[in-house]
């Protein structure tokens, strides 16, 4: 049974995420480099070592964006897999979550994939939040794998690319050979990349709008994974 919230903590939670929903503006407005507590603090009418009281420094208020937004973006991928279950349409759906939710939180969207903040180094409180999105194509790939619609490749991988990509069979996707694992964390990358250039505005002037070409790179990821129609 969960215990009721004290008129304190409720208090604390509120101010909590007006001071995030003030930080996500920043970002929108001036970038992840130029965030800035005391200006957040000016904004809300706060002074700067109540502010304090909440996130110690800029880094613990950058932590909390990243976390936060990895979770969202996270939870629209694993809804939109789990509304299907052919696994090329499982992999077509997240990653149509993932453009989607990119789209609706560019800026959210660039901290979490675009340039490093200057001065900022992640901490171990945002790994598991930023695999999940690579844990839930594994997942689609190792599901796949054990229904037999995947087709598998005659990739030869060097010794080296060999025993990383061992590891993570172990770990998250036990049976998969390593040649479709390989192939896994292309189609993975090349999805971020593909969101990332949209957002950029580097498609303009080629393939601007970008529904269609998103759409074609989408499923030839797919044929180069392995996932059958």
């Amino acid at each position: 049974m969960s215990v009721p919230r004290t008129a304190r903590a409720r208090a604390r939670a509120e101010i909590t995420r007006e001071i995030a929903d003030a930080a996500r503006r920043q970002l929108a407005e001036s970038g992840a480099a130029a965030l800035s507590l005391r200006a957040i603090a000016r904004e809300l009418g706060m002074v700067s070592s109540a502010l304090y009281r909440y996130f110690p420094s800029r880094d613990d208020l950058l932590t909390t964006l990243i976390v936060e937004a990895y979770t969202a973006v996270g939870n629209e991928v694993d809804e939109a897999i789990d509304a299907v279950t052919a696994p090329r349409a499982q992999w077509r759906a997240a990653a149509t979550a993932v453009r989607r939710w990119a789209i609706a939180h560019p800026h959210e969207y660039a901290l979490l994939y675009g340039s490093p903040v200057p001065g900022y180094q992640a901490p171990q409180a945002t790994i598991a939040p930023g695999s999940r999105i690579p844990i839930a194509v594994l997942g689609i790939v190792g599901r796949a794998w054990g229904s037999g619609t995947l087709a598998t490749p005659g990739d030869e991988l060097s010794p080296v690319l060999s025993a990383q990509l061992a590891v993570i069979a172990e770990q998250l996707a036990p049976g998969v050979p390593e040649a479709i694992l390989a192939r896994a964390v292309i189609a993975w990358t090349q999805l971020f990349g593909v969101v990332g250039f949209e957002l950029t505005g580097q498609y303009v002037g080629s393939v601007d709008p970008t529904e269609a070409f998103f759409d074609y790179s989408v499923e030839t990821m797919a044929d180069l994974i392995g996932l059958r129609h």
